[in-house]
């Protein structure tokens, strides 16, 4: 049995299939890999280099007049590691409350 001869258009259009489809996986892999490094805040913050160095992200708290007995007061604080090195802590961290201030 004879196989249908087929046209020029066909055998291009076989050919350049894969490679759209390689060229737009390896396109879509790169965009991947770039927004993987781009995303994390690991160097982003750096503001020390060479030390690890420690930033609060608000360093007075003012309450105003509080009765004793009152609801508690929570309060959060961000500590942020700004240097290049690793931030370790060798006792616990030292608050300070103040007060009549």
């Amino acid at each position: 049995m004879a196989r249908p001869n087929k046209g020029p258009s066909q055998r291009k259009a076989q050919r350049n299939f894969p490679i759209w489809l390689i060229v737009a996986g390896v396109a879509l892999l790169i965009a991947a890999v770039w927004a993987l490094l781009n995303s994390g805040d690991d160097k982003a913050g750096i503001e020390v280099t060479g030390a690890p160095a420690i930033k609060v992200d608000q360093e007075l708290f003012d309450y105003g007049e509080v009765k004793l007995g009152d609801k508690p007061i929570r309060t959060e604080v961000r500590v942020t590691n700004v240097g290049d090195q690793t931030l370790q802590f060798t006792e616990a961290p030292y608050i300070e409350v103040l007060e009549g201030c």
